[in-house]
């Protein structure tokens, strides 16, 4: 491996349980007797393991699943929301840009993100799913952008730029105005949730679609996530320009010579991301 590129398979974080499914990274968060809420320390965690994440050339995807039942309750009452409460602005907005730092960072890894879904997904919880490429769901998922109900704005992590994007501005707006949770058949329908599965299929549901991408061809996958992201604030013209040039460079990869030689031979690609 060079010297720019990383090994992710060591990483051993504190705050939150991490391991390798081959080239999956899977990743949980770990208090299910809280319905594992985010404390200053995970939310600085998780940001710092999604910007290692580009030079990690051991990772192809990720999964952000459930644990206990929940997939998270948000930011920590008592040791986020508490002591918050006390803070100078200078220190609440060095709070808020981290929360946002880590939405970045999930836009940011190169990588595609799965999020399986099951029980609640509250606040920062809904925020993370809203900020993966790829969500599925229990049919028992409660998706909830809350932060109306505890007397702060909608505006949340990027929830006003993203949420319209994926289920359309009315439903967004009724969503991020009330605080109401989203049912997992309402998320189903708007085209926030991909599909509904069983809890007892929810893992290995998300595993193997993260694995299937990361069988294909990895770097042009990467270059599929920065353009999804990109393009939302570009005009049709630049969006179009912006396509060339990256398939362009993606047609001098080893991946795209590989697939003409299988498919002149009748036989199923394999891809190695160079």
């Amino acid at each position: 491996m060079s010297t720019v590129t990383t090994s992710m398979a060591e990483f051993r974080p504190k705050h939150f349980l991490w391991r390798m499914d081959g080239r999956v990274a899977a990743i949980k968060l770990n208090r299910p007797e809280r319905k594992n809420p985010l404390t200053f320390d995970s939310y600085a965690e998780l940001r710092d393991a999604f910007r290692a994440m580009p030079y990690a050339g051991d990772v192809d995807a990720v999964v952000f699943l459930p644990n206990g039942g929940n997939f998270c309750s948000g930011g920590d009452v008592h040791e986020i929301i508490a002591p918050l409460i006390a803070m100078a602005m200078k220190d609440l907005l060095a709070f808020t840009r981290m929360t946002g730092d880590l939405v970045k960072a999930m836009l940011h890894c190169g990588k595609p993100i799965i999020a399986a879904i099951d029980g609640v997904a509250a606040g920062a919880g809904a925020i993370i799913a809203m900020a993966s490429d790829i969500r599925i769901a229990t049919p028992q998922a409660q998706t909830a952008f809350l932060f109306n109900r505890v007397g702060l704005a909608g505006c949340d992590m990027g929830a006003c730029a993203i949420l319209p994007r994926i289920i359309g501005q009315g439903r967004a707006a009724e969503l991020l105005f009330t605080g109401r949770s989203m049912t997992a058949r309402e998320g189903e329908a708007w085209g926030f949730f991909n599909k509904l599965v069983a809890a007892d299929a929810l893992e290995q549901e998300a595993l193997s679609l993260a694995h299937r991408i990361a069988s294909g061809p990895t770097f042009a996958n990467g270059i599929t996530k920065t353009q999804l992201n990109q393009e939302w604030s570009m005009s049709l013209d630049q969006a179009i320009e912006a396509e060339a040039q990256a398939q362009a460079i993606c047609m001098q990869t080893k991946d795209f010579e590989r697939a003409y030689r299988a498919f002149a031979v009748k036989q199923k690609p394999v891809f190695e991301g160079d």
